[in-house]
């Protein structure tokens, strides 16, 4: 390891106390969204709630761990043989860095879960999730093989046979990502036609159509969870010293993107199913009149030319 990984491990670690407070914002904010209504709470109300409690135990333990980390190289045994360099590669392999790397596996788990409900949300389809479903399973085990395999005496997150699985691993759940993101996106992309259909046709779904903005896309579909973690995935697959800094906004978004879904969820702003059926619905409503006026535009010009016809056979007629 050199020094330019302790430059990018410390630069991460302070990103990571700047989106940990990001973090607790947005937590609060859901928490003081769900309170304000706690008289009417359903059994989904109390699921997110106890789901964000979750991102955010979970989140504390990966950022903690990494201070520590920092702390126990560059402060507590900076003096020490070998200096912060050899007890980086002496104790990779810490218990506490252990618990942190399984934090992290479990927020991947949680994360993912969220992203492929909410890709059945947006297309009420079984058919749609049934890949990403496999995918998921397979993420789960390469993740069990990644946390024995880095937690195993000597042994490395970032080289030898860890990091080998750890590359089978972050590329099969980061794969989940991007899929679930261009799927959420393709998705709303297609319904905002079907708002924006209804808006102009009957008024409906005038207040719609803040569900079909930029910011909603970017939200809904996850989309700085995957970016992070494809570059990190690259960064980490190349055995580069920065991979760690990539690693955490990596780490961080898994717990910053689901938790901003589920701000939206409880503040009304997010799509759930009926919203969906709405929208395709003025989406049919919208094909079905586009169909009706091409039949209506294609019969007159047919009845125009008999009628010229007849005029005609009968100019010959009278000639004769």
């Amino acid at each position: 390891m050199s020094s330019l990984f302790q430059n990018a491990y410390y630069i991460a670690i302070n990103f990571n106390a700047i989106l940990y407070g990001v973090e607790l914002v947005f937590y609060g904010m859901t928490m003081d969204a769900l309170f304000n209504h706690r008289e009417k709470w359903s059994r989904t109300d109390k699921f997110y709630m106890w789901f964000s409690t979750a991102l955010l135990f979970l989140i504390t333990i990966y950022m903690s761990t990494e201070a520590v980390f920092g702390e126990e190289m560059w402060i507590v045994h900076a003096d020490s043989p070998g200096g912060s360099l050899e007890f980086l590669v002496e104790n990779a392999d810490v218990w506490y860095q252990t618990m942190g790397t399984t934090a992290s596996v479990i927020l991947n788990v949680l994360s993912d879960a969220l992203l492929i409900y909410r890709m059945y949300v947006v297309w009420t389809s079984y058919r749609v999730i049934a890949f990403p479903c496999l995918l998921y399973v397979a993420t789960i085990a390469l993740g069990i093989i990644e946390l024995y395999s880095s937690g195993k005496p000597d042994a490395d997150f970032f080289v030898g046979t860890a990091q080998q699985f750890g590359v089978a691993y972050y590329t099969s759940t980061i794969s989940l990502n991007i899929i679930a993101t261009g799927v959420i996106c393709g998705r709303l992309m297609y319904l905002g036609r079907a708002l924006e259909a209804a808006r102009n046709t009957q008024g409906r779904g005038r207040g719609a159509i803040r569900y079909t903005g930029t910011l909603s896309m970017v939200v809904e579909s996850a989309l700085p969870y995957s970016m992070a973690g494809f570059a990190f995935l690259v960064a980490y697959g190349i055995q580069s010293d920065i991979s760690i800094l990539f690693g955490a906004f990596y780490g961080m978004f898994t717990c910053i993107s689901p938790q901003l879904i589920i701000l939206r969820v409880v503040t009304g702003q997010a799509w759930t199913k009926d919203r969906t059926a709405e929208s395709v619905s003025a989406l049919e409503f919208e094909n079905l009149s586009a169909s009706r006026a091409a039949a209506t535009t294609t019969v007159a010009p047919s009845e125009g030319t008999s009628t010229m016809d007849h005029k005609s056979m009968g100019s010959v007629q009278e000639a004769v």
